[in-house]
């Protein structure tokens, strides 16, 4: 039996860190007075003092009771009705039946689950007490050639602020020196430092592990990071989750159940001894402190992993998740796109249409946004700072740039009808599965930004994995138009693709999804924001800004990968198990020692000892949650380290590998010399750059590979790629090296076609399975500290 403040509310917090501490401190002085009284008065027993044993037992339960109906009064008058009334009944039976032994065992039970109760409360607040620690606190902001310190909230987008070696970044903003090196792990967990470009994103929050540099703001405080999800923890504080509330609803039907029982006892042996001893192991202490318990430390669980869950209610819901809606743009995909054309409308200059969307887009922090920006620097435009910016919901930017109205977004937003250009922006977006991004001047379309953003590697696997821990249908709901979308579908093996979807579309689909189960809405929390508030739990992923603090968000997983997602739902669906073990099988227990109680063979002292003993059972059970669940063979620091090299690599090789089908294309369009020069770089890249990369899988790669996937030669077909690739760059060498002056032949150029098409095949599918199938297993934000926690 144990006391449960405010008729069995949960250990989450629903005050301040500081009340936490203080409510802890307060029980653990109840406990240890109901200590002294249960020890003294048992030596005062075995002196022979009986009265003053009595006395002093006496006083321990009249403490206890004392606080017991304090949370009763509490809990009558946020008009709940819990089970502290059993354990107020049988503080009061046992001393007014003379179980004074009884009685203080009993009122050391309530002291200890009051105790235990603001123990988890404060575990839990504790992740917002570090986080507090780690608020910013200095700005440096330059103002007409000098340094300021102004307010944190007097900085505004466009500031340009100085962030000096060992401090916090203020707000969220871009790098605006040449490089950067910061230290994400108080908002990500991830203890490698990370360095950042010039114009990169980096967010509030962040630590500067290296040189100071230059930060340009582009949100103020209050709509940064780290501000975000401060309130998302407060959010979570607050929260009450329904599995604990149902100790609330058990008690409407289980206090009468006790009352009836205890009184059956007592009419039929006569004995008031037995109805206490029922009433003493009666209260379902395993419901009032092992599901909130087991929820608390599920929540600890996800926290350590970069995973801001709103309340145990929260992860309760997530627990019963069997639909899965994601977005595309930034959550399958990468969310790194790269631009890779600019096709300009008649009479426009394609450099000055991305220079004037890259001006407008600095302070957008959409992940085509960043792609846009980068392109411009990458050519050397010179962006200015946009004036009087606004971002309308999934459909794009607007503002004014040196004069001119611009805007930015979709074909539809834009007007972008079927003239001729806008044809083949769309014909070229089609077929190399890209998209678009139509750019308006003066109220005149100008042009078109063509973008490509590959497929995550681990998206097909998180799937799957998605699938194994109980989801049942994935579906992709993207604004993209209907091949691009289906494309990544059909990579990904997806149960349904919703293309050309709106923001309100995107609403409306979840709340069909909803009729087939709890649904799960997974987006960037920015466009987002509608269809994450209108699932059961909307998942923000690698939210910035503003998105971080949006009320729409229920989830936000702070790293940017979808491993984190697979893992939240593994924690949520073991602490609700663990939960509703710990609460089956310690309820059981109570029941029958209720049983064997009002037959008069568990005398009221013995049965106060047992049901603690329950309690202490079904508590270390409950703190199971706290495991880590489906944890992965650890890789050493140095395997980590090759995997993430030969990540790296793959992200650096992809582009330069599109030139091999580019030269596949254009032979026979080329003259002679062109064409022998395309052919010379080609065979370069292929001989110096690919086939050592190949090499170095074979030999450093691979062999950790084989021992973390286990099974007979599980690198088999992967060595036999690897064979293949080799075959094919001979071949081209042979041939290209057989050219004469006057360029190839049309048997030639055939066989040079079928070779290039065959290996740009062949390393397509080998990319796409070594990042999927093994370079999976390395996450992104894996350090060594990780790899052997």
């Amino acid at each position: 039996m144990s006391g449960a403040p405010a008729g069995g509310g949960p250990p989450a917090p629903r005050g301040s860190p500081g009340r936490d501490r203080t409510k802890l401190r307060a029980d653990g002085i109840l406990l240890a007075l109901t200590l002294v009284c249960l020890a003294g008065g048992t030596g005062l027993r075995l002196a022979g003092e009986r009265t003053a044993a009595d006395a002093l037992w006496s006083a321990a339960a009249l403490l206890a009771l004392a606080v017991t109906l304090g949370a009763i009064v509490a809990s009558l008058r946020e008009r709940r009705f819990g089970v502290d009334l059993l354990a107020a009944l049988a503080l009061a039976g046992a001393v007014a039946a003379g179980e004074y032994p009884a009685a203080a065992v009993i009122a050391v039970m309530v002291a200890t689950g009051r105790l235990l109760e603001s123990w988890a409360a404060s575990r839990a607040s504790s992740d917002l007490r570090r986080l507090l620690q780690h608020a910013p606190q200095v700005v440096h902001r330059y103002e007409e050639g000098t340094l300021s310190s102004p307010p944190l909230g007097a900085v505004a987008p466009g500031d340009l602020l100085l962030v000096k070696p060992g401090e916090i970044v203020p707000v969220d903003g871009r790098v605006a020196s040449t490089r950067a090196v910061v230290d994400m792990s108080p908002l990500t967990g991830e203890s490698l430092p990370v360095e950042l470009s010039a114009d990169d994103l980096v967010e509030s929050g962040a630590l500067n592990a290296g040189d100071a540099f230059d930060l340009r703001a582009i949100a103020t405080a209050a709509d940064s990071t780290f501000e975000g999800i401060v309130r998302l923890v407060r959010d979570a504080m607050a929260e009450r989750p329904p599995f604990v509330r149902m100790a609330d609803r058990v008690a409407v039907w289980f206090i009468p159940f006790t009352l009836v029982i205890a009184g059956i006892a007592w009419l039929v042996s006569g004995s008031a001894s037995r109805a206490v001893a029922v009433l003493v192991v009666a209260t379902p202490c395993p419901l009032i402190l092992a599901a909130p318990i087991a929820m608390v430390a599920g929540l600890s669980r996800t926290a350590r992993s970069g995973v801001v869950v709103k309340g145990g209610a929260v992860l309760e819901r997530l627990a019963g998740t069997r639909v899965m809606v994601l977005d595309k743009t930034g959550t399958v995909t990468r969310g790194q796109p790269r631009v890779t054309d600019v096709l300009a409308a008649p009479g426009e200059d394609p450099a000055e249409v991305l220079r004037l969307a890259a001006s407008l887009e600095q302070t957008s922090p959409h992940v085509l946004a960043s792609a846009v920006l980068r392109a411009a620097l990458d050519r050397g435009l010179p962006v200015t700072w946009p004036e009087k910016m606004r971002e309308v919901l999934g459909s794009g930017t607007s503002g004014t740039v040196d004069g001119h109205e611009v805007r930015v977004g979709g074909a539809d937003w834009l007007g972008a009808g079927r003239r001729s250009w806008t044809r083949q922006a769309r014909r070229r977006s089609e077929l190399d599965s890209l998209m678009t991004v139509y750019v308006e001047v003066d109220s005149n379309l100008a042009g078109a930004i063509l973008l490509e953003d590959p497929i995550r590697p681990d998206a097909a696997r998180a799937i799957r994995e998605l699938r194994g821990a109980g989801v049942h249908r994935v579906v992709i709901a993207s604004g993209d138009r209907q091949s691009v979308a289906e494309t990544v579908g059909a990579a990904l093996g997806v149960d349904e693709v919703l293309a050309e979807r709106s923001p309100e579309d995107k609403v409306e689909s979840i709340r069909l999804e909803r009729q087939g189960g709890t649904t799960v809405m997974v987006g960037d929390g920015v466009n987002d924001a509608p269809a994450l508030a209108a699932a059961d739990v909307g998942v923000a992923m690698g939210a910035r800004g503003a998105s971080a603090s949006s009320d729409a968000a229920d989830v936000v997983l702070q790293v940017d990968s979808l491993d984190r997602l697979v893992q939240a739902l593994r924690i949520a669906r073991r602490s609700r198990r663990v939960a509703w073990q710990s609460v089956t099988a310690g309820m059981t227990m109570s029941v029958a020692a209720m049983v064997v109680a009002a037959f008069g063979l568990l005398p009221a002292l013995y049965g106060a000892i047992l049901q603690e003993a329950i309690d202490v059972v079904v508590i270390l059970n409950a703190l199971r949650a706290l495991a880590v669940p489906g944890t992965r063979v650890a890789l050493s620091p140095s395997e980590a380290t090759v995997g993430r090299r030969i990540a790296e690599e793959h992200v650096l090789l992809r582009p330069q590998l599109a030139q091999i089908r580019a030269t596949a294309d254009a032979l026979g369009s080329l003259d002679p010399a062109a064409t022998r020069e395309r052919l010379e770089s080609l065979e370069r890249f292929l001989t110096d750059v690919l086939l050592p990369h190949e090499d170095m899988e074979q030999v450093e790669f691979y062999p950790v590979v084989a021992r973390l996937v286990g099974g007979e030669d599980p690198i088999g077909p992967m060595t036999r790629a690897h064979v293949e690739i080799r075959h094919l760059v001979s071949l081209f060498s042979r041939i290209a090296s057989e050219i004469g002056e006057d360029g190839p032949d049309e048997d030639e150029r055939r066989d040079l076609r079928r070779v290039l098409y065959g290996l740009d095949a062949v390393l397509t599918l080998h990319f796409a399975q070594e990042d999927e199938g093994y370079l999976s297993i390395v996450p992104e934000s894996l350090t060594a500290g990780e790899a052997k926690e």
